[in-house]
């Protein structure tokens, strides 16, 4: 790793990466709280429709009031300061800043923000999976075209994933399995805004003080958020989605390699190369023995019986069989790390993983039955979840998208756990986006899944 190398001989030169943010929330916040702190990178604009909990995010994380004054960006750049702005267009129009930080977490206005960055000449690092699982693949095409970097945001478990995977085709190994750690159980899948903060065991007062949004936090309960990450890691790393989606085995961290195994040799998965999560719950609600909620692993297979004893010799955790070993990170602290992906893309001209092909897909799946007329409310809402699939499934379903799948109408009854597909919508809005989505999907026509 060099990276803190490189950004010290830019600010000894005077030259300070530049970045722009969209989107000062959690995620944000988290950025923010870590810029002030990296001397040569300089965040010249931040831009979120509310500016007023944009500067409340400055000052919540410790910026002084004086290092966000400034009354436009061009002021920023020449004084070392802060813009806060509702137009995401001084972003993009200011050529001093090189980077771009989408972080809003709405996937129509995400997909907008990256073109709108792409065009301007400007790398993107997209926190915004969301976005990044409907159109990543075409958004990327658009930004190598120009000689630009489309990444996904170091911090977050997707970018934390493809490392991973990197790491274990680096070394020559097979890989059996990759995923995240969550709390989840099966009961979870139909959660509403209304039932979330009971299954996390929270009361009305404590959600009151935090500000806690409900559809935010049932979309990572009713196991939406895991299908985005899972199906935008498919498409960063060439690993396939199950066929049926994502199964969510329990499993610790000293059962990762028994469990993330193919069944053929008594594990869990199908087949080797797949993406899948580590739920750190039981399905009767006992919590599991050294589980990894916070963390992401690897599953690897050892090619022959050198190797094998080699994981013996040196620690790692294996399978019964000492044929499988895990490797893990334990913890993701999202945004407190994403500064690795700006000056990844800016020193050094990589990513830190990208969406590479159209391998996955996460398909809104109907929470309920329901009927003509009814409106589907999107991520972590009463009507849908995400299932993470192969894209090659999707396609023959014409399946929705769950990006899309928000303040859309059905036109013909749905049945509980069905796969919503464009049929069976009328869409009248953002159309812009739809058309950019069927760009994606038939210039990415997978192949049929094979294992990696």
């Amino acid at each position: 790793m060099n990276l803190y190398s490189l950004l010290s001989l830019r600010a000894a030169d005077g030259r300070p990466v530049r970045v722009g943010l969209i989107g000062a929330g959690k995620f944000g916040s988290m950025v923010l709280a870590q810029a002030q702190r990296i001397g040569g990178l300089h965040m010249v604009a931040v831009a979120d429709l509310d500016v007023g909990k944009a500067k409340e995010s400055m000052q919540r994380v410790g910026w002084a009031k004086e290092r966000y004054s400034a009354t436009s960006a061009g002021d920023a750049v020449k004084n070392g300061t802060t813009f806060i702005t509702d137009d995401v267009n001084a972003l993009f129009e200011c050529g001093e800043i090189e980077c771009i930080i989408e972080a809003t977490g709405h996937p129509i206005a995400g997909t907008r923000h990256a073109l709108g960055a792409i065009e301007h000449n400007k790398h993107v690092v997209m926190v915004n999976v969301e976005a990044d699982v409907m159109v990543g693949p075409i958004l990327a095409e658009k930004a190598r075209a120009k000689g630009l970097i489309y990444s996904m945001a170091y911090g977050d478990q997707p970018a934390l994933i493809c490392e991973l995977v990197d790491w274990a085709r680096a070394t020559g190994f097979e890989i059996t399995a990759a995923g995240k750690g969550m709390n989840f159980e099966p009961r979870y899948r139909y959660s509403t805004p209304d039932t979330v903060w009971g299954l996390f065991g929270w009361t009305e007062e404590q959600v009151a003080a935090d500000n806690l949004n409900p559809k935010l936090y049932n979309s990572f309960t009713d196991g939406t958020k895991a299908a985005i990450e899972m199906a935008a890691v498919a498409n960063g790393t060439g690993l396939d989605c199950p066929d049926d989606g994502l199964a969510f085995p329990p499993a610790g961290l000293h059962d990762l390699a028994r469990v993330f195994r193919p069944a053929s040799d008594g594990g869990r998965m199908e087949r080797s190369g797949l993406v899948d999560i580590a739920a750190s719950q039981e399905p009767d609600g006992r919590e599991v023995f050294n589980n990894i909620r916070y963390g992401v692993f690897v599953t690897f297979k050892a090619h022959n019986e050198y190797a094998r004893s080699c994981f013996k010799q040196y620690g790692l955790l294996t399978d019964p069989s000492g044929w499988y070993a895990s490797m893990w990170r334990p913890f993701h602290i999202i945004g407190l790390e994403t500064s690795i992906s700006v000056l990844s893309a800016v020193l050094r001209n990589e990513p830190t993983g990208c969406s590479k092909e159209f391998r996955g897909d996460a398909v809104a799946t109907a929470k309920k039955d329901m009927q003509p007329g009814e409106m589907l409310d999107g991520e972590g809402g009463y009507a849908v979840w995400a299932n993470a699939i192969p894209a090659t499934r999707s396609l023959d379903l014409k399946a929705l998208p769950i990006g899309l799948a928000h303040n859309v109408k059905l036109k013909r009854p749905i049945k509980k756990d069905q796969i919503v597909s464009f049929d069976d919508v009328e869409i009248v809005n953002d159309l812009d986006v739809v058309k950019l989505r069927q760009e994606m999907e038939g210039s990415f026509r997978p192949a049929k899944s094979a294992a990696a």
